[in-house]
């Protein structure tokens, strides 16, 4: 074989072992493929956001009125309402809050006074609200964790309820300068199905 010939051979051999290599795998397109190792960093480092003034909109006094379903998780539909108040303000220099939250059902000579404290995390970027039985003097445990996302607040504890153990979950949603909405649901099959048992909508 004369020396070009060996030479064009082997340019062939090594054009055709590039081009095994950048194809993909017959059946995978090339969006199967593995992200560049660029991508994966710039996807790590994106930063995660700051919701330490997701609650800035409730300071303030507010109007409350409260739908609340007293049977749950039996299949109930009888709901009792009640109008009250519900004031929240920042603690100290910080963006923690507390809820003074008082509520009242003449007709049935019923009364809700609640307490709410709530702590921003800035390292999980997450809320926790603690619900306050300051007759009781004591501080609901767990908390009920979670963030927003967009005008959307979501957040979750599980606990035991009448001897079996449930999820907790609050909403935050229809939020305006005037108006905001806020509702709780019980799951007691691992999320699977939800029954709104609390909405509360205040306005001012």
């Amino acid at each position: 074989m004369k020396p070009y010939s060996i030479l064009l051979a082997t340019l062939q051999l090594s054009l055709l072992s590039s081009a095994a290599q950048e194809s993909p795998a017959p059946g995978v397109s090339t969006s199967q493929q593995q992200p560049s190792q660029s991508s994966a960093v710039s996807a790590q480092a994106a930063p995660l956001r700051d919701g330490a003034h997701d609650f800035d909109f409730l300071i303030g006094n507010w109007k409350a009125h409260v739908r609340r379903l007293p049977d749950r998780l039996v299949g109930s539909t009888t709901w009792v309402e009640y109008y009250g108040i519900s004031n929240h303000k920042k603690i100290l220099d910080s963006n923690a809050n507390f809820e003074e939250f008082e509520v009242d059902n003449p007709e049935k000579h019923l009364h809700i006074k609640a307490q709410t404290l709530r702590l921003y995390n800035p390292d999980s970027h997450q809320w926790s609200i603690y619900p306050l039985d300051l007759d009781k003097g004591a501080l609901n445990l767990p908390p009920v964790v979670g963030q927003f996302a967009g005008n959307r607040g979501e957040f979750y504890d599980q606990e035991p309820y009448k001897g079996r153990s449930i999820l907790v979950r609050y909403v935050w949603l229809n939020i305006s300068p005037k108006s905001a909405r806020m509702e709780q649901s019980f799951s007691p099959d691992g999320a699977k199905t939800w029954e709104t048992n609390w909405i509360c909508e205040l306005a001012r």
